[in-house]
């Protein structure tokens, strides 16, 4: 986690309007981390296997602002977004929630 909370605060990815305080709350408020597989899968970087691996287990999406780490061929089924691809998808799944209850 120390690796996100450091990365989500470089310069790169204020462009994506993802505040890093968001992270925090994020972490705190729903971050549920079982106990992975080893993963098997090629990555071009392996180093981000422990991601994909932990995703996987969780049944949840990665975001990552380096898309090319994570090709297609080395999901195995993991959706893996931008920040800006998430926060849309959290936004329309907010604003469902908020048309539906009223």
């Amino acid at each position: 986690m120390e690796e996100y909370r450091e990365v989500v605060r470089r310069a790169k990815f204020r462009r994506y309007g993802f505040p890093p305080l968001w992270l925090e709350f994020l972490i705190e408020e729903s971050l549920r981390l079982p106990e992975p597989q080893a993963w098997t899968h090629p990555s071009p970087d392996p180093k981000d296997a422990p991601f994909l691996a932990l995703a996987h287990a969780a049944g949840a999406w990665l975001v990552t602002g380096n898309l090319r780490h994570f090709p297609e061929l080395a999901r195995n089924g993991v959706t893996v977004l931008s920040p800006t691809e998430y926060l849309a998808r959290l936004m329309d799944g907010n604003k469902a929630t908020t048309e539906s209850s009223s």
